[in-house]
């Protein structure tokens, strides 16, 4: 998976990582914002989620400690980074800083 992952997060098209558990419950509120979101950059933007629970070295790499968290990538680098569930609002904001 870390292979995978990191040629994911590598390219120029930023992509926006969801770190979550299918337990916890503000990650499931995020997932239909994530989702709208998604549909609304189209290709400017790229959303993953990554089960906490079943990759746990790569959570661990990025000191997700909360969930759900954000991670922003734009060629292999962390442009910034958002623990627990956040607004429709804030998150295009948020991506429209980079």
């Amino acid at each position: 998976m870390k292979g995978k992952f990191d040629a994911l997060v590598s390219q120029d098209q930023p992509v926006l990582v969801d770190f979550y558990a299918d337990w916890c419950g503000p990650c499931q509120m995020m997932a239909p914002v994530l989702k709208e979101v998604a549909q609304e950059m189209g290709d400017r933007l790229k959303v993953i989620k990554i089960d906490v629970d079943k990759n746990q070295p790569i959570a661990q790499r990025f000191g997700v400690r909360s969930i759900p968290m954000l991670i922003l990538f734009k060629s292999g680098e962390i442009q910034w980074k958002k623990a627990g569930a956040i607004t429709k609002r804030e998150l295009t904001q948020l991506l429209s800083q980079v």
